[in-house]
């Protein structure tokens, strides 16, 4: 027993141990704080809807927000609500991947790719684990048939546009801030056009968010650890010369 105790000991100071702290290091503290308080939020979130509980104040948001519809507001939804839909979130992935590829080195598409793969894996999944219906309060412009928690666009927006903020960010920091509200601004256009459609409840949405800026953090981590090995390695590279 101690000398498996004394293998592992060793094993975390030599291989986990670095490795965690280099992804603490690239993520930051505060970071972590904030994914491990919506840890703890969806959790206990997903306990309730695993035990089929309905949220009255979920059906209370949507019929406040119904109020407010007109032909206008339809039409600015309609087409928020399409950045999110697979037909053009796909697409703009295999861009960002072909650009990636060309701009800096594979790895680095290879992330990016996973980072869009895994939020499409995350919300099917989750999808199917939870089986919740959809809301069906009023007659809806458009149709959907997959189940409701948590929120594929609000998912997967945060991913793709979350992601390609980040990158962008990374090439153009003069302009970082503008580029980082434009992205907030369409992630959350997509979120709320969900509910204003009444496709989705709102904390359908929540989640989606949440498990989209976890799994978008930990991408990010990966993203900063392997960029900075890469830099390590071209500076090796160019002291041999």
């Amino acid at each position: 027993m101690q000398e498996t105790l004394k293998k592992l000991a060793k094993l975390w100071i030599r291989e986990v141990h670095p490795r965690l702290m280099s992804f603490i290091t690239a993520a930051g503290v505060v970071w972590l704080g904030v994914c491990l308080l919506l840890l703890f939020g969806l959790a206990n979130l997903a306990e309730e809807v695993l035990e089929q509980e309905v949220f009255a104040f979920d059906e209370a948001i949507l019929l406040w927000i119904n109020q407010f519809a007109n032909p206008v507001m339809d039409q600015v939804m309609l087409t928020a609500t399409r950045l999110g839909d697979p037909d053009v979130v796909v697409p703009l992935t295999c861009i960002g991947v072909v650009w990636l590829w060309w701009r800096w080195r594979w790895r680095i598409a290879a992330i990016f790719a996973i980072t869009c793969i895994g939020g499409a894996v995350l919300s099917t999944g989750f999808k199917l684990l939870f089986g919740k219906e959809r809301p069906a309060l009023w007659a809806q412009l458009i149709t959907e048939t997959s189940y409701s928690f948590p929120s594929g666009h609000a998912l997967g927006s945060m991913v793709l546009y979350g992601f390609s903020a980040y990158l962008l960010a990374q090439r153009f920091q003069p302009q970082r801030w503008l580029i980082y509200g434009v992205a907030v601004l369409l992630i959350a256009s997509i979120g709320f056009s969900r509910i204003y459609l009444g496709v989705h409840w709102p904390t359908d949405v929540v989640a989606g968010y949440s498990i989209g800026f976890l799994w978008l953090s930990l991408c990010v981590g990966l993203f900063q650890l392997e960029t900075r090995r890469l830099g390590k390695s071209i500076n090796t590279s160019s002291n041999q010369y």
